[in-house]
């Protein structure tokens, strides 16, 4: 199955905002990351394509090839499945942009993919951020959309806090 919208050749890259609204062209973090460096290339990938609830449509261009790479590397990695859900939960927010018809099909295709490559790595995680972050694009993918925001956006002891004040100790 590919749902490769662009290539990491394709030159539509330069043009596209990341998430400070400035063109951002992800493809060398992308494929720095391909190659295994990835704390550098998560860093990148981190800072430019989500800003503060903000992302932009190099944002959502690079979710196929993040998880592309993601199945690729056979590396169960939180940053996957939290960067890709964070980018959902901002793009649902109602204030970035529209996913653009040209990027809807591999956009949703990445997302259903990812959320079966989660439930294949959720047996064997043991990493709490791992967990939340398979739950939250699990969740998001079968419409769950509050509970997988819920899983991303706030940590454990937030989680823990949210309920022990709405009385569910």
């Amino acid at each position: 199955m590919t749902f490769d919208a662009m290539n990491l050749d394709h030159d539509g890259w330069t043009a596209l905002e990341g998430g400070y609204r400035v063109p951002y062209d992800p493809r060398e973090a992308l494929r720095t990351l391909e190659r295994g460096d990835a704390a550098q290339a998560w860093e990148e990938l981190w800072t430019e394509l989500y800003h503060q609830g903000d992302v932009g449509l190099a944002s959502y261009a690079a979710v196929p090839q993040l998880v592309r790479i993601h199945e690729a590397r056979g590396v169960a990695d939180w940053n996957t499945y939290a960067l890709v859900a964070i980018i959902e939960e901002a793009r649902q927010a109602g204030h970035n942009p529209d996913l653009p018809e040209s990027l809807r099909g591999a956009y949703q295709a990445a997302w259903r993919r990812l959320a079966e490559v989660g439930m294949r790595e959720l047996p064997a995680a043991v990493d709490r951020t791992l967990i939340s972050a398979i739950l939250a694009v699990v969740a998001m993918a079968k419409g769950q959309f509050s509970l997988g925001r819920f899983a991303v956006l706030f940590t454990d002891d937030e989680r823990k806090e949210i309920l022990a004040k709405a009385g569910w100790t």
